[in-house]
């Protein structure tokens, strides 16, 4: 076994932002896997392209045989799986993707890291972790006067993703607990920041917001989520990897809880600010209320104390200083938005929220 990293997903949203950060201050290599669908991007990967211990390869986690020829090749001492489709919304369209790459694709990483792992002598097993990176859609939905999600929450999914990735979370829990494989696990709260795909809510208003675009939102627009920067969730997955105890599931949020109506209402006044409409009226009348999605829940909360307390970790960014980071940094990356909005995005906008219009 080497002082390697091997992750999945890593060309992703979450996935970039850990291996750019891993490599701006490790000195450790990074076997980087993904199949780059729609949401892998290799631009997100751009300053990382001549790095030596940047070693990309292009194919999934489904794919037991290239899997298993990483794992013998490069010898990892740790495995961080970010490889996910994740959108709720696509999950209701196209739910079998989701079962395939999220239940299909985590179990033959999990069997190819138990096959890997079993042959390791007892040093190198000690040392060796495999960290699943989940979110906090498996525990449902809350009422507004309901407590946070802690780690001992009942699992209750209520999307074809959230249920796909609440059985990825029961396999990882399942190959410790019967073959000792040492897991972490840690879900997280809604991300948002540099290099997110403008499907999700953050990304969407502020690309069309500038393109000058109508801004959905779903329903009343007061379902309340809890808001992660993504810089900050890769410093809780850091922290989990190094210091968490084998076995356990670590939530990580940001302690921010807001309604998606008050998400659009700040870019819209932070972008009034920043780059002003020429007629000089406000995005916010650009905003329109669609057709809610089937099934969406109403509430996530994450309490973070568990990591905080027994780890030392806890987020460094508000959301007041995190949005004003991720709106600068689009802003600054109006290239970027454009290569990765191609016809086959804008074919989905169009399924997703024509029929929605009210």
């Amino acid at each position: 076994m080497k002082d390697v990293l091997f992750v999945t997903g890593g060309a992703g949203f979450i996935g970039a932002n850990f291996v750019l950060d891993w490599l701006a201050t490790k000195n450790t290599p990074v076997i980087n896997l993904d199949c780059l669908t729609y949401a892998g991007n290799m631009e997100n990967l751009a300053s990382v392209h001549n790095d030596p211990n940047h070693i990309f390869v292009q194919g999934s986690i489904t794919d037991a045989e290239l899997v298993n020829q990483l794992f013998n090749r490069y010898q990892p001492s740790a495995v961080v799986n970010f490889a996910a489709e994740s959108h709720v919304d696509r999950s209701i369209h196209a739910p079998e993707e989701f079962i395939q790459t999220n239940i299909v694709g985590t179990f033959r990483l999990l069997d190819a890291a138990r096959g890997y792992w079993s042959k390791l002598n007892d040093a190198h097993k000690t040392q060796f972790k495999f960290l699943h990176v989940s979110t906090d859609e498996v525990y449902g939905s809350l009422k507004k006067e309901d407590p946070a999600f802690r780690e001992d929450k009942r699992y209750e999914p209520n999307s074809p993703y959230s249920a796909s990735k609440a059985a990825s979370d029961h396999l990882v829990r399942a190959y410790h607990h019967t073959y000792g494989l040492p897991v972490l696990t840690t879900n997280c709260s809604n991300n948002y920041g540099p290099y997110q795909f403008p499907e999700k809510l953050i990304p969407l208003i502020i690309v069309n917001a500038l393109a000058g675009n109508i801004l959905p939102v779903y329903g009343d627009g007061q379902q309340i989520r809890d808001w992660l920067y993504v810089g900050d969730h890769c410093a809780g997955i850091r922290c989990v990897l190094e210091r968490g105890v084998v076995g356990e599931t670590y939530n990580i949020g940001g302690w921010n809880e807001m309604a998606n109506l008050d998400i659009v209402h700040t870019i819209c006044d932070l972008l009034d600010e920043a780059r002003p409409r020429e007629e000089g009226k406000s995005y916010r009348e650009q905003i329109s209320f669609v057709t809610d999605r089937p099934g969406h829940d109403r509430r996530y909360a994450i309490d973070a104390s568990k990591i905080e307390r027994e780890l030392g970790w806890k987020p460094k960014e508000t959301f007041a200083t995190g949005i004003r980071k991720t709106i600068l940094w689009y802003l600054e990356n109006a290239e970027w938005i454009d290569n990765v909005q191609s016809g086959v995005y804008r074919d989905w906008l169009i399924t997703n929220y024509a029929e929605r219009d009210e």
